[in-house]
């Protein structure tokens, strides 16, 4: 009796969201759209939202830095248990030696491409921008109001929408209380969206793994892409050698593509899915998606930031620079005894 009461009392949400709560069907953009101009910089939404990202990382780092203790405790203790968790995992995986020198980028990848994944998951995001009168084939009527002299628009429960593809006309806006038909740019969009950003960090990922790579091997660790030494000295057999090589050159490059195309793939579909299951089933299904975003998430920088870390280690390991290669104390005592 218990499941069928809660199934009625779920559907009704659902019918009472679709009827009275949802919002104007949604209009998939995939590029940022332009919210202001700061000089001769167009910032965009995704922009704006990773300056806050940021500015967020920095107020937390500052915060818990200033209360420090040598037994850790409240904020600065979950944060201190938090980042160092993450650091004896890496040192786990590559060795005390080399997860000094790769943490800083790890971790700076993980922390801000987990932020700005649940900051794209916040209530303010894609619900509050700026409207653009006449932009769009499918466009929403928005109400003009007048709210302590500042004028304001806002989309109304059970919004109206214009079709310009099936021969309505916008509706032109007019003075406060009246009413115009457009899109609106959100102020707020989830960093990763934008696929420049996922492709900037894939870019410093690989030029951090190069850079690791040629301080272990130096110029040797070219050998990796252009091994011509057994073609040279005249054996048939280099041509695989040669060819291995360039499949490595090309796989290093692929990378960057991979890389900038998982993160942004994820995050953007999972963006476009609560957008549509808030239009289509509010109240219901979205806060199951919204879950699951969570753990997409989460998913999503923890796969981007090991990526990272197993591919550094490779890079420095190809040469002996690995913590597995340097002797033991006691194996340094006994060759000296």
């Amino acid at each position: 009796m218990r499941i069928w009461l809660i199934a009625i009392g779920l559907l009704a949400l659902a019918v009472v969201g679709f009827l009275f709560v949802r919002g104007p069907s949604p209009s998939i953009i995939v590029a940022p759209e332009h919210i202001f101009d700061l000089g001769p910089l167009a910032v965009t939404n995704t922009m704006f939202t990773s300056w806050l990202v940021v500015l967020f990382l920095c107020t937390v780092a500052v915060v818990a830095g200033r209360s420090l203790r040598l037994v850790p405790s409240g904020f600065s203790g979950a944060v201190e248990g938090l980042v160092g968790g993450f650091y004896g995992m890496i040192e786990g995986i590559v060795g005390e030696r080399n997860a000094r020198r790769f943490f800083p980028l790890v971790a700076t990848i993980f922390f801000y491409v987990l932020v700005s994944n649940y900051f794209g998951l916040l209530p303010v995001s894609n619900v509050i921008g700026r409207p653009e009168p006449g932009h769009g084939e499918k466009q929403v009527v928005f109400e003009q109001a007048s709210i302590a002299g500042f004028d304001v628009a806002l989309i109304p429960f059970g919004p109206q929408e214009r079709d310009l593809a099936a021969g309505e006309e916008p509706i032109v806006a007019g003075e406060p209380g009246g009413q115009f038909s457009g899109l609106m740019s959100p102020f707020f969009r989830s960093v990763n969206t934008d696929i420049n950003t996922p492709l900037a960090m894939a870019i410093f990922s690989f030029v951090f793994v190069e850079f690791w790579g040629f301080s272990a091997g130096g110029a040797g660790y070219l050998k990796k892409f252009f091994n011509f030494g057994r073609l040279l000295r005249g054996n048939a057999m280099g041509v695989i050698d040669v060819f291995v090589g360039l499949l490595e050159l090309v796989s290093e490059f692929a990378r960057m593509v991979s890389f900038t195309f998982r993160l942004f793939g994820n995050i953007f579909a999972g963006e476009v899915l609560l957008l549509m299951m808030g239009f289509l089933v509010p109240f219901v299904l979205v806060d199951v998606f919204y879950g699951l975003e969570l753990f997409v998430g989460l998913i999503q920088s923890f796969v981007f930031a090991m990526l990272t870390l197993v591919f550094a280690q490779s890079a420095v390991q190809h040469h002996g620079a690995g913590d597995q290669h340097e002797p033991s104390a006691h194996a340094e005592t006994a060759h000296a005894h």
